[in-house]
């Protein structure tokens, strides 16, 4: 009974060990049967072309003619010369995998033929059809170590229903004495080498095509995005969905994330070939990435002043509001340093994605020796929404800035009315530091895409916590030397 009880435990405490270790994906790509269908008519495509590569065997033998003796045989030079693939369809097998179905293939094969039998002695060609070639492949999906796809063959089976060979020679009713040999033994080897052949494509061509799925994405200087499969792809009735675990990191130094993604539960969308599921967790993280790698931080000079802006960058324009600069600091030129005190974090829901990030704004005044000066210190708020688009396999974004509120943090030259600086920082925020945040939002973070993968027919939805990507796909294949 002890025995029963403590084994009992042990199956309760790993359950709710891996139900702790359970991470939600910050990312998803979900492939719809449309998506399945295009990548699988590229497929059929390579595994003709390798079928139709087969190098068939000779085949020789002794066939017993009842009261007369033995015919000896001998079939060489087989050259196959097609291999046709006209019906074939995948299905997702949910929580297996996939299952493709080829029917009535068909193939022509070549090949020189001589027999023996007591003094008759024959050679000569023959043509070879095979028809009705019935292909089942199943493949199952993984990941590995580095959270990488991975795919194989569990299963292949093939079947051929006629065999038709037509001999060129003297001796007609000789060729009938084994040609039910030879039709059998074809069969088999026919069989065989088809299975071979897939087995060869999948762990060659397709498993090495799956690689190129990148699995860390380098952004820039600063950062990286990992993409790394969380979970084995995971088929269902209707779709194929892969888990990611969707994360930025810092190139300089990666520490845990503070914040558990939520859970990401994609609506029944299958309009498009593949949708792409961004949680509010894949965004976050990216604040938390660049703002520990110290990317947060901006200065502005007046050198960066639009010359159409009023307004210079030095203690004379400071002075209307901020008295005290002509006494202490007169007709110098300024600096504003901006950085985030944490990183900025930011909601998705149906009405789009919208934040209120806070940013220090340190003032200085350039000394003539060079050196700096602290003025004041300003904590800077405002509401700014976002708006995504999907550009040459890039999530691209623009920043628009609302109403923004100023209040003072620490100031080294007196106290002064800090709302009457609010315009002058409003110009400032909106035609400098905002559209240098855009250019570089404006050049994106690269989505999870596989080599020679261009989308097209582009769907942006908003939901609660996450954004939904929609787009068809176009492959290109590689140009055959």
């Amino acid at each position: 009974m002890a025995a029963r009880s403590l084994a009992a435990f042990g199956v309760v405490l790993a359950a709710c060990l891996a139900l702790t270790a359970a991470t939600n994906p910050g990312f998803v790509v979900r492939i719809t049967q449309a998506g399945l269908d295009y990548a699988h008519q590229h497929g059929i495509t390579v595994l003709q072309k390798e079928l139709a590569k087969l190098k068939l065997p000779d085949i020789s033998g002794d066939f017993p003619v009842r009261h007369l003796g033995k015919v000896r045989y001998e079939i060489s030079s087989l050259n196959l010369r097609s291999f046709h693939l006209p019906y074939s369809r995948i299905s997702l097998v949910p929580n297996v995998g996939l299952q493709v179905a080829i029917s009535n293939a068909f193939a022509e094969v070549d090949g020189n033929w001589r027999v023996k039998f007591h003094f008759i002695r024959d050679h000569g060609s023959f043509n070879l059809e095979v028809k009705n070639v019935y292909i089942k492949i199943d493949l199952k999906l993984g990941s590995d170590a580095s959270g990488k796809p991975t795919v194989g063959t569990s299963a292949c089976s093939t079947r051929i229903s006629s065999v038709d060979v037509h001999f060129s020679g003297k001796f007609g009713w000789l060729y009938n004495l084994f040609y039910g040999a030879v039709e059998s033994r074809f069969k088999k080897i026919l069989e065989s080498k088809v299975c071979d052949s897939v087995v060869r494509s999948v762990s060659g061509d397709l498993q090495h095509y799956l690689q190129t799925l990148p699995v860390t994405a380098k952004i820039d200087a600063k950062a990286g995005i990992d993409y790394s499969l969380v979970a084995p792809p995971m088929a269902t009735a209707q779709t194929l969905d892969v888990d990611l675990k969707g994360e930025f990191f810092s190139l300089a130094h990666r520490g845990a994330v503070p914040f558990p993604p939520p859970v990401l539960a994609l609506p029944p969308d299958h309009d498009r070939m593949v949708y792409f599921g961004a949680s509010s967790y894949f965004f976050n993280t990216a604040g938390f990435a660049y703002h520990a790698a110290g990317a947060l931080i901006f200065e502005i000079t007046d050198s960066m002043i639009p010359k159409d802006v009023e307004f210079h960058l030095n203690t004379s324009t400071f002075a209307a509001f901020i008295p005290q600069l002509d006494k202490m600091y007169p007709n110098m030129l300024m600096k504003l340093r901006l950085s985030a005190p944490s990183a900025p974090f930011l909601s998705i829901t149906p009405d789009g994605i919208s934040l209120q990030p806070i940013v220090d704004i340190q003032a200085y005044a350039i000394l003539p020796n060079t050196s700096l000066a602290h003025l004041f210190l300003l904590s800077l708020t405002g509401n700014v929404s976002a708006t995504i688009d999907v550009k040459s396999g890039h999530i691209v974004g623009k920043l628009s800035v609302g109403r923004m509120k100023l209040s003072l943090k620490h100031s080294d030259v007196g106290t002064f009315q800090v709302r009457m600086l609010q315009s002058i920082m409003n110009i400032y925020a909106s035609s400098i530091l905002l559209p240098r945040v855009n250019e570089r939002l404006a050049e994106g973070f690269p989505l999870p895409l596989p080599d020679r993968i261009q989308l097209s027919n582009i769907l942006v939805q908003f939901h609660q916590n996450f954004l939904l990507l929609g787009a068809d796909v176009h492959y290109t294949p590689r140009e055959s030397r």
